[in-house]
């Protein structure tokens, strides 16, 4: 029988019947029995649009009517949530009307950061667009502005909001904010919190590749999308990642093309946020999944999508959540109770996890990402090998291109600093990686385990242990907020390494590989890798880089950016 039904049909009852599944460490029948730790926060976030011009059939009352349904389905399940207005909806009395009318207590109202026609006008600027909402980064987004005219747009949006509401918006999104525009609206509007999209290459334009993959982050002052290491140089404001994304899927999707699909909890999505086996699995691996200080996801749509597409997907998310609410199992925020409770409990970003036990689709299959203010990584096990298939370094002091000038193309990019990039550094037919190997009776093999266990054995850090099947041995790993350490435990001594291995025509940063350093050079700006033990090599001309341990130890420092 189908693994994915057979894996449904479980979740369901157990959501449904609230069962006890004792035997299963991965059950969400019973709150008490939970294995990850801190909270599980939902935000339930519909961002509104006036107009539509991409379809002549998507009518101002098409949208308006969406919106009015979203609001009729979190209230019947009490479901409170965040709508975040662009400044032309904003405008319109019908929106003002409704979300007026919504429980204050319940709901939060907020601003949508895309940029309209009638916001420009009113800042006293020319129009570019090809519309009166137009999509394309260089006019509908801030980074098409100056730093004096994304402040103007900001000023003319808060007095209006004010007038019409009474107060200023406490969140404000966008699928991505510059830190300038960021930063003013926190000196002088006083948010508290903002989100931007998922990680992707090319949807729509927008390329952001290689932050902090999911929660959330305090960005440095230079750039919007790069984690701080730093209180002096961080915005104060967190800024949570939208949209649900697949940790399994969504990555690897669209290797060898330009851009990417969508594999989100967005509801629109057939295959994903509107599909209940998906959608039952998501939360069972968010309520489960080992999240060290607290598991975050966005859900909500925005209104361009029209009812009739997002209905079934909202049918299936909405009394889920619920139930999972009511058993304890998470929690439902607005976007601003978020933000407040994240600046309450931390100074600096925490580091965080994103945490597959069982995938949906194939057993076998499971992943972990592991975050920080310094570091991402993520590790995925399939066919039971083991692969780096990400690991991106941040370092506040890149700044953003876009920071001080305008962008002058209908694409933006938001990238931090690559040492593995399974996708990027892939074609259809080469999957980049750096993949666990050994000697074993002097041939070269991917190492082979079992089921590895995801823990935190102590605050902001996460263990990996792994049952080796190709030794007697279980292969350890422990990350923290600065470094990665690996091991084996076994009884006789294994020659092991890791190979990173990519496409013939990838476009590397690695500068020069020596045994306890990596230079690289990305942007325009150079930064190193540090092994405390163990050391890096290039052994020959299909390996990019090796890195071997040292008395059976690697410790990578993950934090020190000081090139040498």
């Amino acid at each position: 029988m189908n693994f994915k039904y057979v894996y449904h049909l479980f979740v369901l009852l157990c959501c449904i019947s609230n069962i006890s599944c004792s035997n299963n460490s991965n059950d969400i029948g019973n709150p008490e029995e939970q294995t990850s730790n801190g909270p599980k926060v939902v935000n339930i976030i519909n961002f509104i649009r006036l107009l539509e011009p991409r379809d002549a059939n998507i009518t101002e009352d098409v949208l308006y009517q969406t919106v009015v349904k979203q609001t009729e389905i979190m209230r019947e399940y009490e479901l409170g949530g965040t709508f975040l207005l662009q400044y032309d909806a904003l405008l319109d009395s019908r929106y003002q009307k409704l979300l007026k009318s919504l429980p204050a207590d319940s709901y939060e109202i907020g601003a949508w950061w895309e940029v309209p026609q009638p916001l420009v006008e009113n800042a006293g600027m020319e129009w570019r667009g090809r519309y009166p909402w137009d999509w394309h980064a260089d006019v509908g987004f801030s980074t098409g502005y100056t730093p004096e005219e994304r402040e103007k747009l900001v000023d003319v949006y808060m007095a209006d909001f004010k007038e019409i509401f009474g107060y200023y918006p406490k969140s404000v999104g966008s699928w991505f904010i510059d830190a300038h525009t960021l930063n003013y609206l926190y000196e002088k509007y006083g948010i508290i919190a903002s989100c931007n999209c998922k990680d992707q290459i090319g949807t729509d334009g927008y390329n952001l590749w290689g932050g902090y993959w999911n929660q959330a982050y305090y960005p440095s002052k230079k750039n919007a999308y790069m984690p701080a290491q730093n209180e002096e140089n961080q915005i104060p404001v967190p800024i949570f990642r939208m949209l649900g994304s697949d940790p399994v899927r969504q990555y690897d999707n669209g290797i060898g093309h330009t851009h990417q699909g969508v594999v989100s909890l967005e509801p629109v999505y057939p295959k994903s946020g509107g599909d209940s086996a998906w959608v039952n699995w998501y939360f069972y691996e968010f309520v489960n999944g080992e999240c060290l200080e607290y598991a975050y996801t966005q859900t909500g749509q925005e209104n361009s999508f029209i009812w009739s597409s997002v209905k079934k997907g909202f049918e299936i998310q909405m009394p889920l959540i619920a139930r999972l609410r009511d058993q304890k199992k998470l929690k439902v925020e607005t976007l601003a109770e978020s933000g407040q409770w994240f600046k309450k409990n931390y100074q600096v970003t925490p580091a965080t996890s994103v945490t597959v036990n069982n995938d949906l689709e194939r057993s076998d299959v499971k992943t972990v990402w592991f975050n920080s203010r310094f570091y991402r990584a993520n590790l995925l096990w399939d066919q039971g090998t083991l692969r780096f298939r990400d690991i991106h370094l941040f370092d506040e002091n890149l700044q953003s291109k876009y920071l001080t000038e305008k962008v002058n193309s209908n694409e933006c990019f938001f990238f931090t600093f690559p040492f593995v990039d399974g996708h990027v550094w892939s074609s259809s037919d080469e999957i980049a990686g750096l993949r666990l190997k050994a000697l074993v009776d002097e041939a070269e093999v991917l190492l082979k385990g079992g089921t590895p266990m995801i823990t935190s054995p102590q605050e902001g850090s996460l263990q990996v242990e792994w049952p080796l099947e190709s030794i007697d041995g279980t292969f350890l790993m422990y990350f923290d907020e600065q470094k990665i350490d690996m091991r084996i435990k076994a009884k006789e001594t294994i020659d092991w390494y890791w190979d990173l291995t990519t496409k013939n025509d990838a476009e590397l940063p690695f500068l020069k590989i020596s045994p306890s350093v990596v230079n690289c050079e990305f942007d325009e700006m150079n930064y190193v890798l540090n092994a405390k033990n163990g050391t890096f090599s290039k052994p020959n001309d299909q390996v990019v880089l090796r890195i071997s341990p040292e008395d059976n130890k690697i410790i990578l420092d993950m934090a020190d950016r000081t090139v040498q």
